[in-house]
């Protein structure tokens, strides 16, 4: 027993069950998207604010599908004793999140590093947004983390984004703080009390038809930056519902990071390409 449903509109998907599901209280459809109950395009979804784009079908089931496993192998780039690589998959989240405990990166790598009896300890040096695909990296003790993050104002974190438009200058920097609305869950750029310094680069690669793909350097980490900055500069990042279009997943690619190791000072990269179904919004 189901229902199903067909978008007209973009928007959210917790605002659309909401329409949609008369009598149902928010409680209801939470506990829905939580259990795995409610699909788009027939692929379990569990995040309030995913993205829908119009003509997505809709469906929510009595009871869940099998979301993806913990047991589902993540691609190793690089592994050592002391550090872990991985290609994150886009609609992966890092680490746990208040609503989901178990389907993320690091539970998912544990598993799959962990022999019987010989878990595996891992701790993420930094987080990818939930559909930012690419270069994410984890260590094995709590001491190579803290020596990495001393020294990472000189890591050289490389993005590729696919954005509406096609940039003018095709290349430039963009140096505007930014400040998180945790209300809206948005960052808003422009000078403020409570706004922090980011800066970030890019480069325009290539342009078809009203699209371009651009390559993107960040000097600053912040939450959300290359998305405000590219919508800030009036070329949103495509598919990113909180800043810009919707779309079948964002247009956003952690291509390469570069990172000294600390007790030798050797200079690690790291590099992956980017995946076809980013590649499909170029076209």
């Amino acid at each position: 027993m189901s229902d199903r449903f067909r978008v007209q509109h973009p928007e959210s998907l917790l605002p659309f069950l909401n329409t949609q599901l008369k009598g149902w209280t928010r409680n209801n459809i939470k506990k829905r998207l939580k259990t795995g109950c409610v699909t788009v395009n027939d692929v379990p979804i569990m995040q309030h604010d995913h993205a829908l784009a119009v003509g997505d079908n809709i469906e929510v089931r009595a009871f869940g599908k099998p979301m993806v496993r913990e047991s589902t192998r993540l691609e190793v780039l690089y592994s050592d004793p002391d550090i872990v690589v991985i290609n994150k998959p886009t609609g992966l989240l890092s680490v746990a999140s208040d609503d989901e405990k178990k389907q993320h990166a690091l539970a998912i790598l544990r598993q799959q590093l962990s022999r019987s009896k010989q878990p595996v300890n891992l701790w993420a040096v930094y987080r990818l947004d939930r559909e930012t695909s690419g270069v994410l990296v984890f260590v094995t003790s709590r001491k190579m983390r803290e020596a990495i993050n001393e020294d990472w104002g000189q890591a050289e974190k490389t993005y590729l984004a696919i954005v509406e438009g096609s940039p003018n200058p095709s290349q430039g920097r963009i140096d505007q703080p930014l400040r998180t609305d945790y209300e809206n869950q948005q960052v808003i750029v422009g000078p403020h009390d409570d706004a922090k310094k980011a800066v970030t680069h890019f480069k325009t690669l290539r342009t078809v038809n009203s699209r371009s793909l651009v390559e993107v350097r960040v000097e600053t980490g912040r939450y959300h930056q290359i998305l405000a900055h590219m919508a800030w500069l009036g070329h949103p990042v495509v598919g990113d519902g909180h800043y810009g279009t919707y779309g079948p997943r964002t247009g956003l690619h952690a291509v390469s990071l570069s990172i000294t190791r600390p007790e030798t000072g050797k200079r690690l990269t790291f590099e992956t390409p980017m995946p076809a179904n980013m590649m499909d919004l170029l076209q």
